[in-house]
């Protein structure tokens, strides 16, 4: 009997999702204290607009213009659609390790595995992206974080090197307060994620009072086109969009540690997608209409932060600035949480080398300590390819957004299989989320605009992969090559392991 079910009564909440997760093939190990705005704030903190906006609105003004905005509202369509699917899942399994149970429940082991695979390498790699995003904030708010001198430009020398300073900083922090349990990660992520919000809010407000034109600026291109079709532009800024819109089913990942995870969690996912989605749009038309110059070149290499201080001064900026900084550390916090989580389940499962350690749970806090501290090294070792290869690590974290993709459509996929099928499996159980009758069109849906986006954001452009024309066509078809060693490795791996399993059962 778990810790959990010696402290509940049989007629209790915590007991009865005890029991549920039992009729799911696991026991109650881990703590199961997120109140339904932590689980909110999980996934929140993992797509934080706050964050991902400021720091990637140069790619879709670069690309595309003004008239870019228009990708937001298209990739929240299908990735919203994508986020109904899975909260239907999260009210049948409201398990750790979200995409990999919910692709080998839906499809099968091997399918399960791979999605596992990839999830791990997209969560390990956007941990080290989003650390790395400190470099652009905080040298901004006092001189004193460039703790190694020089140029603090994330693009020179000194810059790159300081920033893997403070990223490797912030992922251990992220492994300290992970370590001390997940009431500690959700006070983190709560304190993050109203200061986010209020943030957000005080930053478009006083952005729209300082309009320099009106709403009419979304249909301006910039001439990016220049004198061909303006399709290809509108595509490539829809990477924008695209590389902040995932990650919503973080929620998902601690299931197993949320009081009533079948209804609490499927509310955090939707929740989460719609308040990112509105909260980003209304950022980069406040942003688009308070610009001091639409043509400035300072618009297009700083962004919002340049529109920021511009228009509401130094000091204002330097508190937004303060405010991002603490939404990146929320953010890398989720991050790193969720990607624990599916390195536990899947080690509990008997998936991965050094299975048993890796899903021990400490008696005392009541969370995987190896898993925590394996993702941290592993985050800070992907942070070492920044140090003098910027370009090479810009590649990479392009890289784990399209992965992370792949690994959505394993589940989506085999979904509307079953859904077209009629097979009547996976259905969620009475009184928690259901799409109902319009489950066919979503899922179809969110399969479509799945593949659309692993292309668009996989397509070999020079301009994402390549911009400084230092690697040639091994780093311009990067996306491409890495998906293809990626399910290589995987796909051996996985055979390793099956074989591994059957000499033990053997034995």
């Amino acid at each position: 009997m778990s810790v959990d079910q010696r402290h509940a009564g049989p007629d209790s909440p915590d007991h009865a999702d005890a029991d549920h997760l039992g009729v799911l093939g696991y026991r109650q190990e881990l703590h199961r204290g997120l109140s339904p705005f932590a689980s909110f704030a999980s996934g929140f903190s993992f797509v934080s607009i706050l964050t991902t906006v400021f720091q990637l609105f140069i790619i879709g003004f670069g690309f595309g213009g003004p008239a870019y905005i228009w990708t937001w509202p298209v990739v929240f369509v299908g990735q919203f659609c994508v986020c109904l699917v899975f909260a239907e899942l999260a009210a049948r399994y409201p398990i750790a390790g979200a995409i990999y149970q919910w692709s080998r429940r839906v499809a099968s082991d091997p399918w399960g595995w791979m999605a596992g695979w990839l999830m791990q390498l997209g969560y390990v790699v956007s941990v080290a992206a989003i650390a790395i995003a400190l470099q652009a904030v905080l040298p901004e708010v006092w001189s004193g974080f460039q703790i190694v001198g020089g140029d603090p430009s994330p693009t020179s020398d000194t810059g790159a090197l300081n920033a893997i300073v403070l990223g490797t900083i912030c992922i251990a922090v992220c492994v300290a307060v992970q370590l001390l349990g997940v009431t500690r990660v959700a006070i983190v992520t709560r304190i993050g994620v109203t200061l986010e919000i209020v943030g957000l809010v005080l930053v478009v407000v006083a952005l729209f009072a300082h309009a320099q034109r009106g709403p009419q600026v979304v249909f301006e291109t910039n001439g990016v086109q220049g004198d061909g079709s303006y399709l290809w532009p509108f595509l490539a800024s829809m990477l924008m969009a695209a590389y902040v819109m995932y990650g919503f089913d973080s929620a998902a990942e601690l299931s197993e540690e949320t009081g009533d995870p079948r209804r609490t969690t499927p509310r955090a996912i939707v929740r989460c997608m719609v308040i990112s989605g509105v909260g980003g749009l209304l950022l980069i038309l406040a942003a688009l209409m308070a610009a001091p110059d639409l043509a400035s070149p300072d618009l297009a290499s700083q962004g919002i932060a340049w529109v920021v201080t511009s228009e509401l001064g130094d000091v204002f900026g330097r508190v937004v600035l303060a405010v991002v900084a603490a939404s990146i550390l929320s953010a890398a916090l989720a991050i790193s949480t969720s990607a624990s989580r599916v390195m536990f389940s899947m080690a509990r499962d008997g998936q991965l080398p050094f299975s048993a350690a890796l899903a021990k749970v400490s008696p005392r806090t009541r969370t995987p300590v190896l898993p925590t501290v394996v993702v941290g090294v592993l985050a800070i070792a992907v942070l070492l390819v920044n140090l003098g290869q910027s370009s090479v690590f810009a590649s990479v974290t392009s890289i784990s957004v399209v992965i992370v993709y792949l690994a959505y459509l394993f589940v989506t996929v085999p979904r509307l299989y079953h859904r077209l099928a009629r097979t009547g499996l996976h259905e969620p159980e009475p009184g928690t989320f259901s799409l109902g009758r319009w489950g066919l069109p979503v899922n179809l849906v969110a399969v479509l605009f799945g593949i659309f986006l692993l292309v668009n954001v996989g397509w070999p452009r020079a301009a994402v992969y390549d911009p400084d024309g230092s690697g040639g066509w091994v780093l311009q078809y990067s996306a491409v090559l890495a998906v293809v060693v990626i399910l290589a490795l995987g796909l051996v791996a996985y055979r390793v392991m099956r074989r591994q399993n059957a000499a033990r059962a053997a034995a």
